[in-house]
């Protein structure tokens, strides 16, 4: 079987899915090993209370994010990665989607205005939230979908590791003290930002893609287009950011920092899956055109080697957990350990959950049928997270959390063999 992969990367669309793949990977080592060293210092310089009070922010944010990113990172990735010989048409998916994007940038900052001023809790450190808006935009202007389906990721490294190299730099020489505190989400939008606008000039010069404006029922369109991708986007921040922000209503920033801990560093071990979703959907996406069957072989290839490393990583962070965080977090991250342990088998589920939901359903344009699993998960993790946080405060989150990944990813598997995506047998 190893023979055969290595034959699939010396032709052409092999060394281009390869060359996309290795230039992904290093990004994401840097989005790992960024946080596994900003995070300890936060945390040791700003305390659990502070740190708990930025995820919370962080997680307010991750809201608006959803929204903006709305279906696109998977409907503009897939309609430029199939007609990305026709610069016409990618015109009119790029202004397209930048114009939609900016419509929901506006509803989402009337949003926040709303959610901080009406809610005391949040409108005590209202500034916080505020500075955190900066990286929505830096995402906004950052069309991420478009290199993707460009296939040409290369550009993603190269933006991301400067900017974010020299911004958090810059968070060891101005954050000191915990009063500096409000100085990290400066940091981190102007990161973003930074990005953002480079990007934008890159798309100019390099593809020669410029902004042109369009008419309402191609608006429409695309905005149909991502209406399920959209919802299951939300539905996910339900078993995820939404348990965060439970978790803050009905404890308090300590316990959230506690909590934050432990997530953080396994959603920085998640990011290791990113790159083959990344890489290979925009490339899978445009076989599909030609065959059922080639795509098939080569998900199953890439689920024998993904799911075996990952079910071993998981057990590596299960047995280590004690170790690992008292090495990146120093004695803050006692009262973590049994979250981590919680959560250490959710790599092994996202990858299951994206080789069979983002490569296969996805894919094959079931949006509706992965929107509903979802949804359903979503509903599942809110009934679970309002009677289990109350009780046991970040573990029962912890417990949440874990449930509902098991549920998406049965309802995954069991939906892909049973309606003509079978590639298990």
């Amino acid at each position: 079987m190893f023979q055969k992969i290595i034959e699939k990367f010396k032709s052409e669309d092999g060394k281009l899915v390869l060359t996309n793949f290795i230039s992904l990977s290093i990004l994401q080592v840097l989005n790992i090993v960024l946080p596994l060293v900003t995070m300890p210092y936060l945390v040791r310089v700003l305390g659990a209370e502070y740190f708990g009070l930025l995820a919370i922010a962080t997680s307010i944010i991750t809201y608006f994010t959803i929204l903006t990113n709305y279906g696109f990172n998977i409907t503009a990735t897939r309609e430029i990665s199939v007609n990305r010989s026709d610069k016409f048409k990618i015109i009119e998916i790029y202004s397209s989607v930048m114009i939609l994007k900016f419509l929901f940038i506006v509803l989402s900052f009337f949003l926040l205005c709303i959610v901080v001023f009406c809610v005391q809790k949040f409108a005590v450190n209202w500034e916080i939230y505020f500075l955190t808006f900066g990286v929505l935009i830096g995402q906004v202007i950052f069309p991420i979908w478009f290199f993707q389906g460009m296939e040409q990721m290369k550009y993603i490294t190269y933006l991301n590791v400067v900017s974010k190299t020299i911004f958090t730099i810059l968070i060891f020489i101005f954050v000191k003290k915990q009063s500096d505190y409000f100085i990290v989400p400066i940091l981190t939008s102007l990161g973003f930002l930074v990005v953002g606008l480079w990007s934008l000039i890159l798309i100019k010069k390099k593809f020669d893609i410029h902004f042109k404006l369009q008419d309402i029922d191609t608006l429409k369109y695309h905005l149909f287009e991502g209406w399920h991708i959209f919802i299951s986007n939300l539905s996910v921040t339900m078993y995820t950011t939404t348990t965060t922000v439970l978790l803050g209503f009905f404890t308090n920033n300590t316990i959230v920092g506690y909590y934050s801990i432990a997530d953080k560093l396994i959603s920085g071990i998640k990011q290791l899956i990113t790159p083959i979703s990344q890489t290979l959907y925009p490339f899978i996406a445009r076989k599909a055109e030609e065959s059922k069957e080639v795509v098939f072989s080569l998900i199953r290839k890439t689920a024998f080697i993904s799911v075996f490393f990952s079910f071993l990583l998981t057990i590596g962070l299960f047995v280590t957990a004690d170790r690992l965080l008292l090495l990146v977090f120093g004695k803050e991250s006692e009262n973590s350990v049994f979250i981590f342990k919680t959560l250490a088998i959710i790599p092994f589920l996202t990858v299951i959950d994206t080789i069979f939901g983002t490569l296969l359903m996805l894919v094959f344009k079931r949006n509706k049928e992965y929107s509903k699993i979802v949804i359903s998960a979503g509903v599942l993790n809110l009934i679970l997270a309002l009677i289990l946080i109350p009780l046991f405060g970040g573990n029962g989150a912890a417990f949440s959390v874990l449930v509902v990944e098991l549920y998406i990813t049965i309802r995954i598997l069991f939906y892909t063999q049973n309606n003509g995506l079978k590639i298990i047998g």
